[in-house]
């Protein structure tokens, strides 16, 4: 969380004295106006507001109809929901490496494709953008759905394209810790209509048809789904968030440039696939050794500007998946896609050293986060006691 305050509890009064808590209603529509604005942001045609990011994965994948029998390339290096949505939707994960970029690895992607390929997950991990380019292509090539992971990069962008939109479709998560916050939730996005209705049933199923006129020209049929759908709260908070969105990221944006021109000549920085699309939340350092990144992150720490080393993340890390890595799927048996018949013959094989090249980037990898508020002053204090 960055910036929050005045607006958004004026935000949230403006429901509570309304009395119109619930999404559909004939009043202020905060739920409804968000998903139009940030529609507007983004120059995508659909987006749903809902309760969190993995929410919004699961939806945009249930939308491209992956399900038992197919396969979904995600990478060795994303926060554990980005696989967990893929088992929730009864498919197998499959762990590719990224590259120095901390980034899905194109090659590998397309190294990992079999005929039981569906879809792919690029995730643009701490702000940095994939390499949409190739990773597009290669899924043209071979007929797989892109599905990007933007949940840490709301805002960005690849080649003046918002991530999230560059792909099939996109996710992002509003909660505590990311660029834009209403403390919990997501919004999927995507040009496609089809994705977009099935989504959008499969979201809030219990409840699409009956309020309002949600279905209208609708021409997918109705199935069971889950709940996903969020209170005007979330929606006036986020209204009053995206308003701020540009300025919190030209600040980071512009802190980072500073940071990267008076450290470059001193330390050597990750590959970068739009440095300019980069959201700029993060200055991320490359050691040629794990055992100069851990003295990096010692001497950062001890001078008051504590360092990230990406591979100590938890769950952010395939290895720490323990669920993905044990083959625990679901509670109940018949729902475990590990289980499943229609998976038996897919690339479940996971091992601890399966991503290997993946590990080792991330082990000389250090992060300093950056503060879109410091003045140029406290900037100069991060340079002279990084130098």
């Amino acid at each position: 969380m960055y910036r929050i305050g005045k607006e958004e509890i004026e935000a949230l009064a403006r429901v509570i004295e309304s009395r119109d808590l619930f999404k559909i209603n004939s009043g202020a529509c905060e739920v409804l106006n968000f998903e139009a604005e940030l529609c507007e942001k983004l120059g995508v045609k659909h987006s749903i507001l809902m309760t969190s990011g993995k929410a919004a994965l699961i939806s945009g994948l249930v939308g491209m109809g992956v399900g038992p029998g197919d396969e979904v390339i995600v990478p060795a290096y994303t926060y554990i929901a980005t696989a967990i949505a893929v088992t929730a939707v009864g498919a197998i994960p499959v762990i590719a490496d990224i590259d120095e970029s901390l980034t899905l690895d194109p090659a590998d992607f397309e190294r990992k494709i079999t005929k039981y390929t569906k879809a792919v997950i690029p995730v643009h991990i701490q702000g940095f953008p994939c390499d949409m380019d190739k990773i597009n292509e290669i899924a043209k090539k071979h007929g797989v759905y892109v599905l990007e992971d933007a949940c840490q990069s709301v805002g960005g962008s690849y080649k003046g394209k918002r991530l999230g939109t560059v792909g099939d479709a996109g996710a992002f998560s509003f909660n505590y810790y990311k660029v834009i916050t209403s403390g919990e939730g997501g919004a999927l996005m995507t040009d496609c209509r089809e994705i977009f209705e099935r989504a959008l049933i499969y979201h809030d199923s219990s409840a699409i048809a009956y309020f309002g006129n949600q279905l209208e020209s609708f021409t997918t049929e109705q199935f069971c789904g889950n709940e996903f759908r969020v209170s005007e709260f979330t929606g006036a908070i986020m209204r009053a968030q995206l308003k701020k969105l540009d300025s919190i990221l030209y600040d980071l944006r512009r802190n980072k440039a500073y940071l990267l021109d008076k450290l470059s000549g001193k330390y050597n920085f990750i590959h970068s696939n739009d440095i300019l699309g980069d959201c700029g939340t993060t200055l991320a350092f490359w050691f040629d050794t794990e055992a100069e990144a851990v003295e990096f992150k010692r001497k950062a720490d001890t001078a008051g500007y504590p360092g990230t080393r990406p591979i100590d993340t938890g769950k952010h890390v395939y290895t720490n998946w323990t669920p993905i890595m044990n083959k625990k799927g679901a509670f109940h048996p018949a729902f475990d896609p590990f289980k499943m018949e229609a998976n038996k013959d897919l690339n479940h094989n996971y091992t601890p050293d399966m991503c290997e090249k993946s590990l080792e980037y991330l082990k000389r990898a250090v992060y300093i986060m950056i503060d879109p508020d410091m003045d140029e002053r406290g900037l100069d204090r991060i340079v002279d006691a990084l130098k």
